[in-house]
């Protein structure tokens, strides 16, 4: 069963999921990156261009999901470095570092509580992201144009690719891409129909909204709302 709840690190979701079956699972690209904790373990799910598929035996996870942009400040590590990767977190810190971390986690109260005070932790000690990042994403989550958001920001078209690399994972037209989706589909499972929400969401039509659902999340769109 997966929960979640907002986390005392302002925009942050902790989670939990423990599978009931087969442990397989289909994550969808979110524009977030993720500290994970499985099995005594400390990992980093980095940010997907296309739906991760998650399989084996069930097993509880925890993990704290970082507003977009802001994870590579506290990791220390450019975004597009971990894109569509799952890496063990002492693959990028010190592994003395690491152990010390884990055992911390271990002995919490459960992961996700320790995880979330690890990240806390973290963030007292490291700079804050740059809010021009979080502009951005806000921009982008509205269905604003790229071009339009590089200009209200003051940044030249190259400058923002660079950033967003840095930040995000990839360039801003494919955060973009994925922001839209996500709103398509919150929109979808409130129940407006699709070709509504193909417009709202800001697709051509509902055939485009159609095709960048199965080409980000490798499933039709009523498929993956379990409508057939």
């Amino acid at each position: 069963m997966y929960r979640e709840r907002a986390s005392r690190l302002t925009g942050a979701v902790v989670w939990t999921n423990t599978p009931s079956r087969d442990g397989q699972g289909r994550v969808l690209p979110d524009g977030c990156m993720d500290l994970l904790w499985h099995e005594g373990r400390l990992l980093v799910a980095g940010p997907d261009t296309r739906a991760h598929l998650t399989g084996g035996e069930p097993s509880a996870w925890a993990g704290i999901r970082f507003p977009p942009g802001t994870a590579p400040a506290l990791l220390g590590v450019p975004a597009h470095e971990l894109r569509d990767r799952r890496v063990a977190l002492a693959d990028l810190w010190p592994a003395a570092d690491v152990r010390r971390l884990t055992a911390r986690v271990d002995a919490a109260a459960d992961p996700a509580h320790g995880l979330e005070g690890l990240a806390l932790r973290r963030a007292a000690d490291t700079a804050p992201p740059d809010p021009l990042l979080s502009r951005l994403a806000a921009a982008l989550a509205a269905g604003r144009p790229v071009a339009t958001t590089a200009d209200e920001l003051g940044l030249t078209a190259r400058q923002l690719h660079r950033r967003s690399l840095a930040a995000f994972g990839y360039g801003p037209k494919t955060l973009a891409r994925i922001l839209r989706m996500r709103r398509a589909l919150d929109l979808a499972r409130a129940g407006v129909p699709f070709a509504e929400t193909a417009a709202r969401a800001g697709y051509a039509d509902q055939p485009h909204l159609a095709r960048d659902v199965r080409d980000l999340t490798g499933l039709p769109l009523g498929r993956l709302l379990g409508r057939g």
